[in-house]
């Protein structure tokens, strides 16, 4: 018996009610096989994207010698990016099998493990799929774009007992990892304010127009590409140039702020935001789209049974001009910790001179370097590979053998999409947005926010 789409679907409206993932009837062969020192990880690929050709899989192929690991086949609804899949890998990985669409992938028998790198409303159900057919899976960011499914995910992740990576590959660069043991080792005393962008200037970015002229509703499987949303009309842009347009994906927040949102969990153990406030709108690209071209949002951090204590974060970004490019900032009262320059200092500390005048001791940051060399983060267009991300998919391969956990666990995911879920949830009604504890639901102005 193989999973259809009705099983899938209901598979995530019983996770989102509490059934589990067990007693819904699926059958022993769903669950992953028991991984030998010698056995090697078969993997398909769910989705063929950009992203995956020019990263992840170069990453991948980077480390499948060393840990024994191949490619086996390539699920894609749309026949285009089969075909290219299956021409890409074929050329690195022997003979992959192609499949229309992921009921076929997971009646492979031999298969142990998943990349998904699929839209961004997708990744969450499909996280959950790999989780029912008890196979590994590497997941993009970001995880979720709504609390219903990102509830589901993380219920079925847990479940199953599957080891999954979400796709922030910041939590396996080493700057990264000197910056968190910096920080959670008090060295850098209480954070009090983080500052983030990320700016572009490219009018194509997220477009695709050519592909947008060429394909046809026939070359894919529009009910199937919409899972969960709402029936629509057959809309090339909103199948190619999904990011553009909500509720497939936030835009902004799902695409680049969940990447650096996340490195703020991570430094202080916080799962979300206690509030967001946002601003923006489409202020250049007037092409249609209905995501912000421009956004700025505040968070407030800090312990939710503690208003006193905490810190701010802004995030801002626009894509009508480069200038500043991506930033990451982090500033305590004795200097701050730059994540640009991968360096402490005590710029901005509190000097002598203040200081006594209140009676106070200054407070003046030593100067680390957090790494002794560059760390890319953005894909290099020579090598198709960053060296976070390659670091990230040797990191998910060890821990489908060991059984450990991941750097970017389901956990991880699932905070950050909280986060982007706020972000998208304040610009979009213009109210203060909050997290109802209890029922685990974003709140904007007291409602639970809907799409």
């Amino acid at each position: 018996m193989t999973t259809t789409r009705r099983d899938f679907l209901r598979v995530g409206a019983a996770s989102a009610a509490g059934a589990s993932i067990g007693a819904l009837g699926f059958p022993a062969r769903s669950y992953a096989r028991i991984l030998g020192a010698n056995d090697r990880i078969q993997v398909g690929i769910v989705g063929f994207s950009d992203r995956l050709k020019d990263a992840l899989l170069p990453a991948f192929f980077k480390h499948a010698g060393d840990l024994n690991a191949e490619i086996v086949g390539v699920s894609d609804i749309w026949n285009r990016r089969r075909e290219e899949g299956l021409a890409f890998v074929g050329k690195r990985s022997g003979t992959p099998r192609a499949y229309r669409n992921n009921d076929e992938l997971y009646a492979d028998p031999d298969l142990d493990a998943v990349i998904i790198s699929t839209a961004d409303f997708q990744h969450a159900l499909h996280a959950i799929e790999a989780a029912v057919h008890r196979k590994h899976a590497y997941v993009e960011k970001p995880f979720a774009e709504t609390m219903a499914d990102n509830r589901a995910a993380l219920k079925a992740v847990r479940e199953s007992g599957i080891v999954l990576q979400v796709g922030s590959q910041r939590r396996s660069g080493s700057n990264y990892h000197a910056a968190a043991a910096f920080i959670k080792q008090g060295k850098f005393g209480d954070i009090k304010m983080v500052e983030m962008s990320w700016n572009v200037n490219q009018p194509g970015r997220w477009r695709r127009p050519s592909l947008v002229e060429a394909i046809q509703e026939t070359d894919t499987d529009w009910t199937r590409y919409l899972i969960n949303r709402p029936p629509v009309p057959w809309d090339p842009r909103k199948y190619v140039e999904y990011r553009l347009f909500w509720p497939y994906s936030s835009g902004i927040p799902g695409q680049w702020m969940c990447h650096q949102i996340d490195t703020v969990h991570w430094f202080t153990g916080l799962q979300h935001p206690r509030s967001v406030v946002a601003n923006g709108g489409i202020y250049m690209w007037q092409d249609g789209r209905e995501n912000a071209d421009t956004l700025t949002a505040v968070f407030d951090y800090g312990p939710l049974d503690d208003p006193k204590q905490g810190f701010q974060v802004v995030y801002s970004s626009r894509m009508h001009n480069d200038a500043g490019g991506v930033k990451e900032i982090y500033y305590s009262n004795g200097g701050e910790l730059n994540l640009d320059t991968n360096k402490v200092s005590s710029k901005g500390g509190l000097t002598e001179r203040y200081a006594s005048a209140m009676g106070m001791k200054p407070f003046q940051l030593p100067s680390v370097d957090l790494t002794s060399r560059a760390v890319r983060v953005e894909t290099a267009a020579a090598t198709g590979e960053d060296e976070m991300t390659s670091a990230h998919v040797r990191n998910w391969l060890e821990c489908v053998r060991s059984g450990k956990t991941p750097n970017a666990p389901v956990e991880a995911g699932y905070s950050h999409s909280i986060a982007t879920i706020m972000t998208n949830a304040a610009i979009r009604t213009r109210k203060v947005v909050t997290v109802d504890e209890d029922r685990q639901e974003v709140l904007a102005g007291g409602e639970v926010f809907q799409y």
